[in-house]
C-alpha cells in the first residue's frame, strides 16, 4: 500500500495518542519545575500547561497535515486545487486558513488516443483530512474545453470516441481542464 492511502482511522489514532503525550509531558515540565522552585507554582498551572500542550499539538498537525501529505504523494502527482479551511470553534483559522483538502491529478495515468488527440484520460485523486483517499477516472476534451467523469456508463469505441459520458463545460479557468492540458 502506498504511504498516502493510509486510511483517515489510523492516522486520527496515532495523531490522537500525540496529543494525549504532549499534554503528559508539558504537565510534567510544569510539575518538574515546581518541585525545583520548591512548591512555588500554583496548583492550576500543571493541567493549564497540559491543555495548551494539547491544544498545540492539535493546531500544528492541522496546519501540517497539507505539506506531509503533499510530501509523500508519489513522482508524477500534480496538486492542482486545494481547499482551506475556516471554522467558528477554531478562530484562529479566520486569521490564518489552513487546507484540508486537495485533489491531485495522476500524471503517471494519463493516456490518449490517435483517434482522439484533444482527449485525455487520467486518474484524479481527492484527499481530505480524516478521509480516504478517493480515486476518479476523468476525461478532458482540450479542443471544447470540457470534461466528463468516467464513473460509470461510459464506454469507448475502437476509434477512441466515447458513449455514455456525462460532459460538463465547467467555468473557464477549471483547474481540472488546465491541469490535463498542460501535461
Amino acid at each position: 500500500m502506498a504511504p498516502w492511502k493510509a486510511g483517515g482511522e489510523e492516522a486520527m489514532f496515532l495523531e490522537l495518542i500525540g496529543t494525549l503525550v504532549a499534554g503528559l509531558a508539558m504537565a510534567g515540565v510544569v510539575m518538574a519545575l515546581n518541585r525545583l522552585l520548591g512548591g512555588r507554582l500554583p496548583r492550576w498551572l500543571a493541567p493549564v500547561a497540559a491543555g495548551c500542550g494539547m491544544i498545540g499539538v492539535t493546531i500544528a498537525s492541522e496546519y501540517g497535515w497539507y505539506s506531509r501529505t503533499r510530501a509523500a504523494l508519489p513522482e508524477g502527482m500534480v496538486v492542482i486545487e486545494t481547499v482551506e479551511s475556516r471554522a467558528l470553534y477554531r478562530p484562529w483559522t479566520y486569521l490564518v486558513p489552513y487546507v484540508d483538502r486537495f485533489a491531485a491529478l495522476d500524471s503517471t495515468s494519463l493516456k490518449t488516443h490517435p483517434g482522439q488527440p484533444g482527449q485525455r484520460l487520467f486518474d484524479l485523486y481527492f484527499f481530505g483530512r480524516w478521509a480516504a483517499v478517493n480515486r476518479l477516472p476523468v476525461l478532458v476534451d482540450c479542443d471544447s474545453l470540457r470534461r466528463a467523469s468516467l464513473a460509470d456508463g461510459a464506454e469507448f469505441a475502437a476509434d477512441g470516441s466515447v458513449a455514455g459520458a456525462d460532459w460538463r463545460r465547467p467555468p473557464a479557468g477549471d483547474p481540472v481542464i488546465q491541469a490535463a492540458c498542460e501535461v
